[in-house]
């Protein structure tokens, strides 16, 4: 853990490409999540396979696009399918400098049509007795189903995460609406890091013009340092999505 405290970052990575899908730029968000340098990286549409990009693409990776951002860095990592077509899936990640206790990933479709999942993992920091529980989610497009997803996500938390353990629920919510906000704090607790610090939700898409705010990230049991969207070069270049990054201490 860096001696400032727990830095994590959300970002919904577009499967590697750039806005509208015309350049594929996996090899520069790696140089830039690198320079980030956070312990924790909470990664949506990460593309899991595509058998037809490996063909077409020259410099489509050779290793796996979670081994190829997570070399020498983030040694623990876990992906959790979300979508699976014919030519390979995408799904949630997890990057982390510190190993898993456990991880999960959880299918929170509401409709057969559009798999979603959450990513639950448990990691133990250094010089810490305490398990810390993660959660990366991707929740979806329609009102409706993201209210199911926020209540299927309000009942693993019950279930599954003691009450007085830290806690960081990171991800592309979709929620533009702000419905998750009065659930969450409300059943949950949670607070949501660049609202506590800003005095309302980071706008983060899209990138090169961020007005919506898509991308948060709760927390509960820890205290919040700072947080900022991350919005200048490279970023705007990259996914479609700016992404988040935030310091905690416990």
């Amino acid at each position: 853990m860096h001696e400032k405290g727990l830095r994590v970052l959300t970002y919904n990575i577009h499967k590697g490409f750039n806005v509208g899908n015309r350049r594929f730029v996996l090899h520069q968000i790696r140089d830039a999540l690198a320079a980030a340098d956070a312990d924790l990286m909470f990664l949506q549409e990460m593309q899991g396979e595509h058998r037809q990009h490996e063909k077409k693409i020259a410099d489509w990776p050779v290793l796996s696009q979670l081994e190829f951002l997570a070399e020498n860095i983030w040694p623990f990592h876990a992906y959790g399918k979300n979508a699976i077509y014919n030519a390979g899936h995408h799904g949630n990640a997890i990057l982390s400098k510190y190993p898993f206790e456990r991880w999960e990933n959880i299918n929170v479709s509401p409709f057969p049509w559009a798999s979603r999942s959450l990513l639950h993992g448990v990691i133990r920091l250094p010089r810490s007795s305490q398990d810390v529980h993660i959660v990366c989610i991707h929740f979806g497009l329609i009102g409706k189903e993201r209210r199911l997803q926020m209540n299927k996500l309000c009942a693993r938390i019950d279930s599954h995460v003691p009450h007085d353990a830290p806690l960081i629920i990171a991800g592309d919510f979709n929620d533009w609406l702000g419905q998750a906000d009065r659930l969450f704090h409300d059943h949950l607790g949670l607070q949501e890091i660049f609202r506590e610090t800003h005095g309302r939700y980071a706008r983060s898409f899209p990138a090169w013009l961020p007005f919506l705010p898509m991308d948060r990230i709760y927390y509960r049991g820890l205290t919040p340092v700072s947080c900022e969207r991350l919005s200048h070069a490279p970023w705007h270049t990259l996914s479609d999505h700016a992404p988040l990054t935030a310091t905690f201490t416990l």
